[in-house]
């Protein structure tokens, strides 16, 4: 993963309360940790009860999190600013996907901030100006409505995925293939199974052992699959007794 200088997301007259923990949760996923709010509605935004609760387990990033007057106080130190914005403008920096303008701005290794709007009213026309570039994110024609947080995620997903990518965590433990002596086993067991059944004669087995065997192979089950095919097989055998 790229050595680089974390983004600072930078929100823009906040109303909501749970938006501000939404986006700190938004940010921790992806590894980021530097929030600034600019004149938020509510001064103790940093601490409500619903911030807190949205932000679910992010409660670092509202520690961290500062409050500022400005958006000059806000991009202080910052080389590149990068705006959002859904609304055409008549002039301004270049709007781009977050895809291909990230592809080109994450290896200069500037120090970067994406700034958000209010959620009724977006940024104004000199809050985008004062940006380097601007991202719209594509979305279906005719509904641009995204939530504010919603947006952060997306951003801040996008912008790992330049530095590079956290490997995917691995869910479940990986299942042991199971070996062809134990193949050899089952099959043998279900060949006893569908001659007990009268589904198989034995003095004309035709071609139905070897295309089980191709099912098997392509299948290629794990240990613990071969002994459930193993344990229908005894059911088949001896349907009355008790497991």
């Amino acid at each position: 993963m790229t050595d680089h200088p974390g983004p600072r997301f930078v929100l823009l007259h906040t109303s909501h309360a749970g938006n501000v923990g939404a986006t700190a949760r938004a940010m921790k996923v992806m590894g980021f940790t530097e929030l600034v709010l600019v004149q938020p509605r509510f001064e103790d935004v940093l601490s409500r009860e619903e911030t807190v609760a949205m932000a679910s387990g992010a409660a670092d990033v509202l520690v961290r999190a500062r409050i500022v007057p400005t958006l000059a106080d806000a991009l202080h130190g910052i080389t590149h600013a990068v705006a959002t914005a859904m609304t055409p403008r008549d002039f301004g920096p270049p709007v781009m996907a977050p895809r291909p303008l990230f592809e080109t701005l994450a290896p200069r290794g500037e120090s970067v901030a994406f700034v958000f709007g209010s959620e009724r009213f977006g940024m104004s026309n000199d809050e985008v100006w004062r940006c380097h570039s601007c991202v719209s994110i594509p979305t279906a024609p005719g509904y641009g409505s995204l939530n504010l947080a919603q947006a952060v995620q997306v951003l801040a997903y996008e912008w790992r995925q330049a530095l590079g990518s956290y490997p995917v965590q691995a869910r479940t433990t990986p299942a042991r293939p199971a070996d062809m002596a134990a193949v050899d086993g089952a099959l043998a067991h279900w060949r006893e199974a569908l001659v007990d059944i009268g589904f198989l004669d034995p003095a004309a087995p035709r071609k139905l052992l070897p295309r089980m065997q191709q099912l098997v192979n392509r299948a290629q089950p794990t240990e613990e699959e071969i002994h459930i095919l193993r344990g229908i097989a005894r059911a088949i055998q001896h349907p009355g007794r008790k497991r």
